[in-house]
């Protein structure tokens, strides 16, 4: 179990999150992350890119976008996929401006090919999937 605890620490992935009057805040996934499903019937709605596709580990890059099927002013959470377990919410979130839109802040310390989206607080995708890949 201890193991398993260290290997899950080495690939411990975070994200910082800044919204303009928010703040700022930092996120880092737990050894023992809440796993959702999103719903079967829930395409995604809007856009979303990333500032970078390779970056370093730790390297902060950008995830912009518009939430489009949900209000102004929407909490919006960044989910990371995971290989054959689904996908885990991050705790990093932010609330979208007058026009939908979300300009998030992320760091990933997780090697390889890391598979992102954002999701309203109904856990619906309300973009596509993003890949970065992280060196």
């Amino acid at each position: 179990m201890r193991q398993s605890v260290r290997i899950w620490g080495a690939g411990i992935a975070a994200a910082a999150v800044v919204a303009g009057s928010v703040g700022a805040a930092v996120a880092v996934a737990s050894p023992s992350p809440a796993r959702h499903k999103p719903a079967a019937s829930a395409p995604a709605a809007g856009s979303a890119t990333a500032s970078m596709k390779t970056v370093r580990a730790w390297q902060q890059f950008r995830i912009r976008g518009v939430a489009k099927g949900v209000p102004a002013g929407s909490r919006v959470t960044l989910q990371q996929k995971l290989s054959g377990q689904g996908w885990r919410t991050l705790p990093a979130s932010m609330n979208t401006n007058s026009r939908s839109m979300y300009n998030m802040r992320v760091m990933l310390g997780m090697k390889g090919h890391n598979k992102l989206r954002m999701v309203d607080s109904h856990r619906r995708a309300v973009s596509p999937v993003i890949d970065v890949w992280v060196r």
